[in-house]
């Protein structure tokens, strides 16, 4: 059995303060399934963290979200370092996050994804690049960070040229009305499917981090069918990528086809975040889902 793990959190990307309350819960739930734990909250500075890391543990519980964190780097560094860490590796969490080449390889399996096109920062500045509604959104973020919707007859332009961080590329996609639906996948298995219903005008990062922000029915309440379906996509997204250990997929469902969003490869990992929702109603305990993760952890050193 592992002894001792060291919980990686915060980091630099815009969701930190997301992270930080994802390592919080999972140190304290490790803590309680008896590991030796050791909290470290990520700085961009390499030789720190090395410093950190010895005597070193026998697992990193990687509870960043955001880039640096869930796109491959930290995943290289410990692959160098050959500690065994949760989550998916390298590969799989750089493709994950980069949504275009992610959605390109999702459509070659099958899965429907909404069209969409890549447009320079300037282009989308000069006007409608695809008929609204639709979606921008920065092509390597997570947590709805920095998504704009543009329906039609709405002047506003989605930001300013100034207020976008996210690099020059953005990626804008036809906008998929319905039902938001998400699928856990644990080992290799889907959890179960959850419908996130939100007053705001989408699952932006304020309903999904904020009190009463979003509500969550798991079980969905959806046709047998769409809930097999929703299951077996999410699996298959999965597996296309090459995750490992939990990952997410978000779908849209238009009453009629399912639309996949994302694959999260490292989701929120709260005691009421959706993963550990849908690990409670397949009879998994918080703590039992964190000590499977240590437990089933590997590194591609």
């Amino acid at each position: 059995m592992t002894q001792h793990v060291a919980v990686f959190m915060g980091g630099w990307s815009a969701e930190r303060e997301v992270s930080l309350v994802s390592g919080a819960a999972c140190t304290e739930a490790l803590k309680r399934a008896g590991y030796s734990v050791t909290a470290i909250d990520v700085q961009r500075d390499v030789g720190s963290l090395l410093g950190r890391l010895f005597p070193k543990p026998d697992v990193v519980f990687n509870a960043l979200h955001g880039r640096f964190g869930e796109d491959g780097c930290i995943q290289g560094l410990l692959d160098i370092l050959n500690i065994p860490y949760t989550h998916s590796g390298l590969t799989a969490s750089a493709i994950a996050m980069d949504k275009p080449m992610a959605k390109r390889l999702f459509k070659d399996a099958g899965i429907r994804v909404a069209e969409d096109k890549i447009a320079t920062r300037d282009e989308v500045l000069a006007g409608d690049v695809m008929e609204p509604p639709y979606v921008v959104k920065p092509s390597n973020e997570g947590s709805s960070v920095g998504i704009h919707i543009v329906r039609g007859g709405d002047n506003a332009l989605p930001f300013a040229h100034e207020s976008w961080p996210y690099g020059d590329e953005v990626m804008v996609e036809r906008f998929i009305p319905g039902r938001e639906l998400t699928v856990a996948v644990m080992g290799g298995k889907p959890l179960a499917v959850t419908e996130i219903m939100t007053d705001h005008d989408f699952y932006d990062f304020d309903a999904k981090y904020t009190d009463g922000g979003s509500r969550h029915q798991v079980p969905a309440d959806i046709e047998q069918p769409v809930y097999d379906e929703a299951m077996r996509l999410a699996k298959l997204a999965h597996d296309t990528l090459g995750c490992r250990g939990v990952s997410r997929a978000d779908f849209r469902y238009d009453g009629d086809e399912l639309y996949i969003l994302e694959v999260n490869t490292q989701p929120g990992m709260t005691p009421t975040s959706l993963v550990p929702e849908q690990a409670l109603q397949a009879g998994i305990s918080f703590e039992e889902l964190v000590s499977w993760m240590v437990e089933n952890a590997e590194c591609d050193a």
